[in-house]
């Protein structure tokens, strides 16, 4: 059969339109499965797991979810850190729409892997390592049995949650398990390597470094945004730390202390503030602490001061009250924070007894405070006039001295006392000793 001119004109435009838009519809297949057009983030987490890297996270997500980010990687190279921030790290990556990848460049042990295990992939450099999950306290000493329990099934919930086996997450956590096969006989927490990962379908491959992770993921064309901690989240995430914190109080409680014992306003009283002003900075920057932490302070600050001009104790302790409620609002865990603030008040008392025996409390606030002369003669303080001209004189008493009594001398009257024994009415005596406003006579 002919097919007209124009019906084939028709056709030929047909067929070259449909091989374009196929060519077309190819090329967009490729670049998407490239990675092009489309944006990843990668986001550090590094050193302790603390809520300085907290609020840190929460910043980078919440601008990649605002930005339209299509896929973030965490680059974890850290030993671990506090249980209570890394659960908080883990509910914030679980709500988040876009894919995560974790690129384990190091470690992942502890709160680490735990982080890494709420994550879609996980990907290892060849020598990184994941797990070693047990908790223990500040003093070293393992967590309640409560505590742990809760740690195990946080760790097993978080495997699971992603499609991976709870067996080995739980291993990391608890010692009890026998996984010899894994390096972890009992006794012992597991801590994978990368095929170990590989192999019990932890981690999605090994790769050497972040270019060759974009193009396992699909994403090698795609632009990259590279996310780092602000100055003022570096700062936040080292004043956070549990080790410094109580540094931090003791610092400010002993410039306080060499303050009060100092003359003027120093060096120590500057020191302990800006101490004092880092604490408040660094929870405030980490979102640890609100306004009302501040205004706190900042109430009890000035009734601290107003202490020394106002008699009484009571401003006193109200202020200080007010300033450890302000600190204890401020931290993440009351009872880290006690301690802080137990260590501080031992450091501070031990610096004022030092202070107190070795200058005193002649310089320094007390100074004005404490009154400090004696009612010395040759500083010109008298109780009564001292008249010592008056020895030697003699006189006649005006009434019987028993010892005390008046008598004349010179035309004047005055008050006497004999030396211990009865002296009778208009009896001669002469003065032999005057002390302040006593005056004593013998009978002549």
């Amino acid at each position: 059969m002919k097919v007209p001119g124009n019906r084939r004109n028709i056709y030929i435009l047909l067929l070259a339109f449909f091989l374009i838009a196929s060519f077309g519809a190819g090329q967009s297949v490729l670049a998407s499965e490239n990675g092009a057009g489309e944006t990843v983030y990668l986001i550090p987490i590094e050193n302790e797991v603390e809520r300085g890297l907290e609020a840190f996270l929460s910043r980078t997500t919440q601008k990649a979810e605002e930005e339209g980010a299509d896929h973030i990687v965490f680059e974890i190279d850290t030993p671990g850190g506090r249980v209570d921030a890394a659960t908080q790290i883990a509910e914030m990556l679980q709500e988040l729409d876009i894919p995560t990848t974790s690129f384990v460049v190091n470690q992942a042990l502890s709160a680490g892997s735990y982080i890494a295990l709420n994550t879609d992939n996980i990907y290892m450099r060849p020598q990184a390592t994941m797990g070693a999950s047990g908790i223990i306290t500040q003093d070293g000493n393992a967590a309640s049995q409560k505590a742990q329990s809760a740690w195990l099934a946080a760790m097993r919930s978080a495997a699971e949650s992603k499609g991976r086996d709870p067996l080995y997450a739980a291993a990391m956590a608890d010692p009890s398990l026998d996984l010899p096969e894994l390096g972890a006989p009992e006794g012992e927490y597991l801590t994978l390597s990368p095929n170990q990962a590989v192999e019990v379908g932890y981690a999605q491959g090994i790769v050497e470094d972040r270019n060759e992770l974009l193009n396992e993921l699909g994403l090698s064309e795609a632009s990259t945004v590279v996310t780092e901690p602000t100055l003022a989240e570096r700062v936040a995430r080292f004043i956070t730390n549990p080790v410094v914190i109580p540094i931090l109080l003791s610092i400010a409680g002993i410039g306080l202390v060499v303050e009060i014992f100092s003359p003027g306003f120093g060096i120590p009283g500057i020191v302990g503030g800006v101490a004092l002003i880092l604490f408040f900075y660094g929870h405030v920057v980490a979102g640890l602490a609100g306004m009302e932490a501040i205004v706190l302070l900042v109430i009890g600050i000035v009734l601290l001061i107003a202490e020394f001009f106002v008699p009484g104790g009571i401003i006193g302790l109200v202020g200080a009250g007010l300033i450890i409620w302000a600190l204890l609002m401020a931290g993440y865990d009351p009872g880290h924070i006690s301690m802080s603030i137990g260590i501080a008040f031992l450091a501070a008392l031990i610096v004022a007894v030092i202070l107190f025996r070795r200058v005193g409390l002649e310089k320094g606030v007390f100074r004005h405070i404490i009154l400090k002369d004696s009612t010395q003669t040759d500083l010109g303080y008298v109780s009564a006039s001292n008249r010592l001209e008056l020895i030697g004189i003699e006189g006649v008493t005006q009434t019987d001295l028993r010892p005390a009594g008046t008598g004349i001398f010179q035309g004047e009257h005055l008050d006497i006392v004999s030396e211990g024994r009865f002296i009778q009415k208009d009896q001669s005596v002469k003065i032999v000793k005057v002390e302040g406003s006593r005056i004593v006579v013998r009978e002549i």
